[in-house]
């Protein structure tokens, strides 16, 4: 059958991971779409040190939760204007008020739990600070090896440390941060390397080495 006009075409490397028309080599999704393209090249997986940087991913990755990736990324714009650019001392003091706002915008996840959620978690962090602060706490968990996955069917989605960061934050009063959003967390701030060994960007958040 004839490939439909303007679908694109790459080819496929033993690890599952697709050659795409630039010849540089990427996971299944993030090949195509030129937004997650872009993501992937440019933001996955480097380092994310500062507290609102670190908050934002958190509260993104909760909103994620039963969601794709690509309609997140595709609302973030409209999250960041609707969160006060996730700035913590703001969320931290949301109302009654902000959530039935929050809640009538359109142009975000409209869902209350996780909106109750991100202002709860945006207290925890502030409350943190007494304590190290939410980086420190989040990048204490860094593992002392990062996976090296050599196919797609071999790149985890969870492990202790994110078990145990989960752990830590739950005390902490996070919610909406368990072991598997953790571990995407873990990935999109680069404290674990994921990338596949094939990929271009393996080893490039200075971080963690190629090998």
């Amino acid at each position: 059958m004839p490939e439909k006009p303007g679908k694109a075409r790459f080819a496929a490397t033993e690890s599952g991971a697709l050659v795409c028309e630039d010849g540089l080599v990427r996971p299944p999704w993030a090949a195509a779409d030129p937004l997650l393209r872009d993501y992937y090249d440019t933001e996955w997986g480097m380092p994310v040190r500062d507290e609102r940087g670190v908050f934002e991913r958190i509260s993104l990755e909760a909103f994620q939760a039963g969601l794709s990736w690509a309609t997140i990324l595709r609302k973030r714009p409209a999250f960041r204007t609707a969160f006060d650019g996730f700035d913590p001392d703001t969320v931290a003091g949301y109302g009654e008020e902000d959530v039935e706002r929050l809640m009538g915008d359109a142009s975000i996840v409209r869902n209350e739990r996780k909106i109750r959620a991100t202002v709860r978690n945006a207290r925890a962090a502030v409350a943190l600070r007494g304590a190290g602060g939410l980086v420190d706490l989040v990048w204490s968990f860094r593992p002392e090896r990062t996976p090296a996955p050599a196919r797609v069917e071999d790149i985890p989605t969870e492990s202790p440390e994110s078990a145990a960061l989960a752990g830590a934050l739950r005390r902490a009063g996070f919610s909406f941060t368990g072991p598997t959003t953790v571990f995407a967390l873990m990935e999109a701030i680069g404290m674990v390397d994921t990338h596949l060994v094939d990929s271009h960007r393996r080893g490039t958040s200075g971080v963690w080495a190629r090998s």
